[in-house]
């Protein structure tokens, strides 16, 4: 039977491969949903704008397909001095 230890086992291909091909996944994950984030931040900081072209909240909501609620809630950030 073929034994080898924990260290030996990290420094072989096969580990050395699942490892590399882990934080690949990884990175692609994270830039993906940075990505997501920051495409729902632009549309946000779009709403006063849009407010002060006379566009209801759920004209807003529909045309950046975003959820009510996200564009009410960026309206009482941007209507509150304290939070900017």
């Amino acid at each position: 039977m073929l034994t080898i230890t924990e260290s030996e086992f990290k420094q072989s291909r096969l580990y050395q491969s699942i490892e590399q091909e882990g934080r690949l996944e990884g990175k692609q994950e994270g830039k993906l949903e940075g990505r997501r984030e920051g495409k729902r931040e632009g549309k946000l900081e779009t709403v006063p704008e849009l407010l002060k072209l006379g566009l209801s909240l759920e004209q807003i909501a529909q045309a950046l397909h975003l959820p009510i609620e996200e564009i009410e809630a960026a309206t009482q950030v941007t209507s509150n001095p304290e939070n900017l």
